[in-house]
């Protein structure tokens, strides 16, 4: 994996190849290498290990899309802020079935960064708001999952708001309490 400031600088230089070639009148090698310029311009924008990780969680394969993300060692430099954010979500996504304080970490960055898709980003405040949920936390999840709502333009999530809007009117009924009854009497 290249910086990405080393990936424009490629760019250029195979740009610059090109022109060259240009000159001396090799058109075919020229557009050859102006193509081969606009796969570094499409890796600075779409960082090739974050795509190869989205391909793993594709197939379910949460330990394979891990290990490429552990590729990446300073994802600031190496990531442009979006890229980062999508970093930080895809580990907030794999963390979040063991460890949901560190989940929780990684999605609220991921929001501060922010996602080029709004589905995804309705997607971390939904996960946001079941964190809160489970931390008693009402009030922010219910304001998360309207966010959610307000992002989730194709209806992807209604199932899962619903959800979780059941499990919060739950959380707010006293638990009824079964077993013994009376005053330390039988029943018959």
């Amino acid at each position: 994996m290249f910086n990405k400031n080393i990936k424009l600088v490629l760019a250029a230089l195979v740009i610059g190849a090109a022109v060259w070639q240009f000159i001396e009148t090799n058109i075919g090698n020229g557009i050859m290498l102006i193509l081969l310029s606009l796969i570094f311009v499409f890796l600075y924008f779409k960082n090739e290990i974050i795509l190869l990780a989205f391909l793993r969680l594709r197939k379910q394969d949460f330990p394979g899309a891990k290990k490429w993300l552990d590729k990446i060692k300073n994802p600031s430099a190496a990531l442009v802020p979006k890229q980062e954010g999508y970093y930080n979500y895809l580990n907030g996504l794999m963390i979040s079935q063991t460890n949901m304080v560190e989940a929780e970490k990684y999605f609220k960055k991921a929001e501060k960064l922010g996602l080029n898709m709004s589905a995804d980003m309705a997607m971390t405040k939904l996960n946001l708001a079941g964190i809160a949920m489970t931390k008693n936390r009402k009030r922010e999840a219910e304001q998360l999952m309207g966010e959610a709502k307000k992002l989730d333009k194709h209806n992807m999530l209604d199932d899962q708001i619903k959800m979780m809007k059941q499990q919060m009117k739950k959380m707010g009924q006293p638990r009824q309490q079964f077993g013994k009854g009376g005053r330390g009497g039988r029943r018959f």
